[in-house]
């Protein structure tokens, strides 16, 4: 039996009349978490530089994550620099000794592989278009900050995302759609039309693996849907809205594979919204969750 099967409670299990019902789950769940912040530039503008960093320490997380999960290693096992472009060694990652994930269906683990391939060009494109000014990796955790967040969102105290394809998809959801919305958000703050080019391209590539792994867990059923909506329920408190994200399969099942307001647009998420994610509702600059020690660069 899969983490989900075991984890996911009733509550969770009733049928949903609207979204917003979803989005007000785990509220007291949250409690004790800082739920906003003010993010302070270190310098007095923030700079495209910036922006492409900001998306680097994001394209680090998932690309870590996704080599994990499909080789059992990681970037810099794989052959891929964590270096800044200073020459400053990358962060080390904290993972549970031997953290793969054992596909058995053999259409998920092709999906995995190019994904995994997706995110590691995405740190080397941003490498090489920021060349020195690039940052190194901050030190990344894949294992207690996927138990704070089942904590919070009340799947129970511990959570592994390499322990089944399941809790795979569960752990690549948190990622996809918070990329898919610090892109969008990131968008308005880019002065250079090659660069912002070069940035919706990578939204959309983030936009069609959200929709994939959104549809994959719709198919999985009630339980894996239910933790979807926990999720996403945990994602709007953590950025301050509580409303901007919606699960999967809400409606009494009905089908919400795109994650997106009234207007069918993507949300969008500011820097500060998204650091409140990553960070498990830390400390500004400080860091927590996915990034303990903050992220590397101006924003953060």
């Amino acid at each position: 039996m899969t983490y989900v099967e075991e984890n996911v409670n009733a509550a969770m299990k009733e049928k949903r009349s609207s979204r917003r019902s979803a989005l007000l789950m785990g509220g007291a769940a949250l409690a004790g978490l800082a739920l906003s912040r003010t993010v302070k530039a270190q310098a007095a503008t923030v700079t495209d530089a910036d922006i492409l960093n900001f998306a680097l320490n994001l394209e680090f997380l998932e690309a870590q994550f996704y080599t994990i999960a499909t080789t059992g290693m990681t970037l810099e096992q794989a052959g891929i620099s964590t270096k800044g472009g200073d020459g400053t060694a990358g962060g080390e990652v904290t993972v549970k000794p031997g953290a793969k994930v054992a596909f058995t269906t053999p259409l998920l683990q092709q999906f995995a592989a190019e994904v995994t391939m997706d995110e590691q060009n995405h740190v080397k494109f941003l490498q090489t278009q920021l060349a020195a000014s690039a940052v190194a990796q901050p030190p990344i955790d894949l294992m207690n900050s996927f138990n704070a967040l089942a904590q919070a969102a009340g799947l129970g105290s511990t959570f592994d995302p390499f322990a089944s394809e399941m809790n795979f998809l569960l752990g690549a959801f948190i990622f996809e759609d918070v990329g898919v919305t610090a892109y969008q958000g990131a968008a308005g703050l880019i002065s250079s039309k090659t660069y912002l080019d070069k940035a919706i391209g990578i939204h959309n590539v983030e936009a069609y693996h959200a929709a994939s792994i959104r549809t994959r867990i719709f198919q999985a059923g009630a339980a894996a849907q239910s933790a979807s909506q926990a999720i996403a329920a945990t994602r709007a408190k953590l950025d301050g809205t509580g409303t901007d994200d919606v699960g999967v399969g809400l409606n009494s099942g009905v089908a919400t594979i795109v994650n997106n307001d009234a207007n069918a647009m993507t949300y969008s998420r500011t820097t500060s919204q998204v650091l409140s994610i990553v960070y498990g509702g830390g400390p500004a600059g400080t860091g927590g969750a996915f990034y303990p020690k903050a992220m590397t660069g101006t924003i953060k």
